[in-house]
C-alpha cells in the first residue's frame, strides 16, 4: 500500500464534479487500499477520491465512537439523503469542523443531524448508511468532496477574509499543491 499526496484547496480537482467509478478492478482495490492507509497517515476520519487527484465517486471513512467501537468502509458512486439543516449559527465548539485538504484550520460549520448513504462497495453491492450525529458530519463532508465542494465553501462569508489570509500566506489556491502524510510537511 502507498500513501497518497493530499490535494490541497485551490487543486482543479477539489472544485469539479467527480465523475462515477465504472471499473471495479484490481486497479479501484489498489487506489481504495492506499486510500485508507494515506487517512490512517493523515490521520483523518474520511478521505474522498478527488483528495488524492482522482475525479471518481468514491470516499473510504474511519471513527470510533465514544465508546470505542469502529465503524469503517467505502463507499463508491454514493448517493446523500438527508434532514433539514438546523436553524441557527454553528456551536464553536459542537460544530467544530477540519478538512485534510485544507489542513491545520477547524471552523464552525452547521451540519443536518441525520442521513443516510447508498451506494456499493468494492465487490459492487449494495451499501446502506444511516448516521446521526459525527458520522452523519464526516458522511456529509465527504460526499460535498465528490460534487467540488470543500467544507470552507460552505462557511459563513464572516470567515472570508480569515480563508483569503490563510491561503494567501500558505500559497494555497494554486493546480499542484498537496502534502504527504508521511513527511507531515506540504509540498507545492
Amino acid at each position: 500500500m502507498t500513501v497518497l499526496p493530499i490535494r490541497i484547496h485551490g487543486d482543479p480537482v477539489l472544485h469539479e464534479q467527480a465523475l462515477p467509478v465504472t471499473a471495479f478492478d484490481e486497479r479501484l482495490r489498489t487506489l481504495v487500499a492506499d486510500m485508507f492507509e494515506t487517512m490512517d497517515a493523515a490521520p483523518g476520519v474520511g478521505l474522498a477520491g478527488p483528495q488524492v487527484g482522482v475525479g471518481q465517486r468514491l470516499f473510504v471513512y474511519s471513527y470510533r465512537d465514544d465508546e470505542g467501537s469502529p465503524w469503517r468502509g467505502v463507499v463508491i458512486n454514493p448517493t446523500l439523503y438527508m434532514t433539514p439543516t438546523p436553524a441557527g449559527a454553528p456551536d464553536d465548539d459542537e460544530d467544530s469542523e477540519g478538512c485534510l485538504s485544507f489542513p491545520g484550520e477547524r471552523f464552525p460549520l452547521r451540519r443536518s443531524e441525520n442521513v443516510i448513504v447508498t451506494g456499493v462497495d468494492l465487490d459492487g453491492q449494495p451499501v446502506r448508511i444511516e448516521a446521526d450525529g459525527w458520522r452523519a458530519r464526516i458522511l456529509q463532508h465527504e460526499y460535498d468532496h465528490l460534487d467540488g465542494t470543500i467544507y470552507i465553501d460552505r462557511l459563513d462569508s464572516a470567515f472570508d477574509r480569515v480563508l483569503l489570509r490563510i491561503v494567501k500566506k500558505r500559497g494555497w489556491n494554486v493546480p499542484g499543491n498537496s502534502w504527504n502524510p508521511m513527511d507531515e510537511r506540504l509540498e507545492g
